[in-house]
């Protein structure tokens, strides 16, 4: 039936007008066509929701939940039409992680298809001769790239809990890679502020550049035929084509000519693995997170506990008071993240400790209600202690059936190295930055990292994606994740904040202006909107204060009993939430 239903759109008008967007505009059917009030107005529907970064991806997870495949289905689809919409951060060369919340059962997953450290991978890798961190080399050399993890991850999430085949779910992104469609502003503004970057790479040139040497501008077409037939290499062939037939070879002789490190035995080694996923109770609220090797759970979880001892509401949204309990929060959850947190399958981890609510009592009671407190004070907490008896982009879906999705998952910066592997249409992630090259010295993101996510093949590196859904009565509430490196989890945080307790509407908690601190540098960051006053406030409060671009892009979706709201966040453009 539902291969039936998707054979049926793809042969449709409205799927035709999709893929030849660039050359036609027509509304599909029963829902206007997507313009900019999309990113900045909530939408709503009655039955299912896909809200993610680039609209074009999020409709035809829509349309895939119109045809009658539930939440995973049009996750994975709009994940794989990712990889060619929004090559900045959708990806088949990265990784990422997916939490699930199953109506049947009240199922509650967590799949971790993050990348893993090549097997000749090792602790000094990115040190250079006097012993210091060789920048170039972690972030945009081909040592940078870790074992991809996409391909795995989505074909074992749509095996184990999908309706659609892999083929299904592949088809709308080998009609985009294969016929084209028209470059939006936020891609070309990306392309041209990485132009340096990308023009290192022979493949990317040819795809994203002009003969004349120009990137690809707004209304531009843009076909990938070499991302078009390593889809349909998958589609055929399964993951196998990735991690051991041709794409593989083709990878692999990209790393060998280029001194990367990872093989055909990284490779045809690589598993996803499923993790129980962190939960914590906020207010009533049950809050489901990815468990370690993302940091982001546990601290969205730590911080909740710890604010959950003060009254929001009444001190009043972004007020000096909310925002300065908000920042001693962060900065003692960002402190232990320095210190505790690393794969789990390499390290021990003292999880029910840092997410217990006596931890986050005895947190509580080192901050200053009055006073920022420097981050020269504060040092790790002993979670232990209080143990019981363990460029990114977001993906955010609902469907009629009750079930839910929260998927992040990333190449780390845009485009990740810059480098696409010969042949494949695919770029290399640069996710090895995320190690602890020497504990001590920052990351590419300020993020302080100690022994526990030090460099060792076969490991996981240390995240902080932070997908998250929220359960009101067992039932999902808000599914919410966001893109922004060390900003994640302070994104995710505030998203849920703003709604739980300052009662905002989806898309005012998206909207609102944010704030930041990880601990280390010792910096309030806030962006605009915020009141001068307040900030003059925070300052005297002792807070160092300094004005932020823009922190996270929230991809959310609210159930309020009958509808589903979604918001695609305007702060970074091309998003949309699309539903049925």
């Amino acid at each position: 039936m539902i291969l039936s239903n998707l054979t049926r759109r793809l042969q449709s008008p409205v799927w035709l007008c999709l893929f030849l967007s660039a050359f036609f505009s027509c509304p599909t059917a029963g829902n206007p066509p997507f313009d900019d009030a999309a990113t900045v107005h909530p939408v709503t529907a009655p039955h299912g929701m896909v809200v993610a970064r680039e609209e074009i991806a999020a409709k035809i997870g829509r349309d895939v939940l119109a045809g009658g495949g539930n939440a995973v289905d049009a996750a994975v689809a709009t994940g794989f039409a990712l990889a060619v919409t929004l090559p900045q951060a959708g990806n088949l060369g990265g990784g990422g992680f997916m939490v699930i919340h199953l109506a049947d059962g009240e199922q509650a997953l967590a799949l971790d298809y993050r990348e893993t450290a090549p097997a000749k991978a090792y602790r000094n890798l990115f040190l250079d001769d006097d012993g210091e961190v060789d920048e170039n080399k972690s972030r945009y050399s081909h040592l940078a790239t870790g074992t991809p993890g996409t391909v795995a991850g989505f074909a074992e999430v749509l095996q184990r809990h999908g309706t659609l085949t892999l083929a299904e779910a592949l088809a709308p992104a080998i009609a985009l890679a294969e016929n084209g469609f028209t470059v939006s502003s936020a891609l070309a503004s990306d392309l041209l502020i990485e132009k340096d970057k990308l023009s290192r790479s022979p493949d990317a040139k040819r795809t994203f550049f002009h003969p004349d040497g120009r990137t690809l501008e707004a209304g531009d077409h843009l076909r990938q035929p070499d991302l078009a037939d390593s889809l349909r290499r998958i589609k055929e062939e399964g993951p196998d084509a990735f991690y051991r037939g041709s794409i593989a070879e083709k990878i692999v002789a990209d790393m060998e000519a280029s001194g990367g490190l990872v093989s055909m035995e990284d490779l045809d080694l690589y598993r996803p693995v499923w993790r129980d996923p962190i939960r914590g109770e906020y207010r009533g609220y049950e809050i489901l997170s990815m468990p370690p090797p993302s940091s982001g759970g546990i601290h969205l979880v730590q911080m909740l506990n710890i604010l959950e001892g003060y009254s929001f509401y009444e001190y009043g949204h972004n007020s000096a008071r909310t925002i300065h309990l908000m920042a001693e929060a962060m900065k003692l959850a960002y402190a232990d993240r320095s210190l505790h947190l690393g794969d789990p399958d390499f390290v021990d981890i003292p999880v029910d400790g840092l997410i217990s609510k006596s931890y986050a009592r005895h947190l509580r009671r080192r901050v200053n209600p009055d006073q920022a407190t420097p981050a020269g004070e504060i040092a790790p907490g002993n979670p232990a202690a209080f143990q019981q008896a363990a460029e990114t982009t977001h993906i955010s879906v609902m469907d009629r059936h009750g079930n839910a999705v929260s998927n992040t998952f990333t190449l780390n910066f845009r485009f990740g190295t810059g480098h696409i592997a010969t042949g494949t249409g695919i770029f290399l992630n640069n996710q090895m930055d995320d190690f602890s090259a020497k504990p001590g010295v920052p990351n590419a993101y300020g993020l302080i990292g100690g022994e526990f996510n030090a460099i060792e093949p076969g490991k996981r590196m240390l995240s902080s994606m932070t997908p998250v859904i929220v359960l009101r009565d067992g039932a999902p509430h808000i599914v919410t994740g966001s893109p922004g490196g060390s900003r994640i989890i302070n994104t995710s945080l505030q998203v849920l904040l703003n709604v739980i307790d300052h009662g905002k509407n989806i898309a005012e908690a998206t909207h609102a202006p944010r704030v930041h601190h990880q601990w280390l540098p010792d910096e309030l960051l806030i962006e605009r909107g915020v009141s001068p006053d307040t900030e003059r406030l925070l300052s005297e409060m002792g807070h160092n204060v300094v004005r932020s671009t823009t922190i996270g892009a929230a991809q959310s979706i609210q159930f309020d009993g009958q509808r589903l709201h979604g918001a695609s966040d305007p702060r970074r453009p091309g998003g949309g939430a699309a539903g049925h």
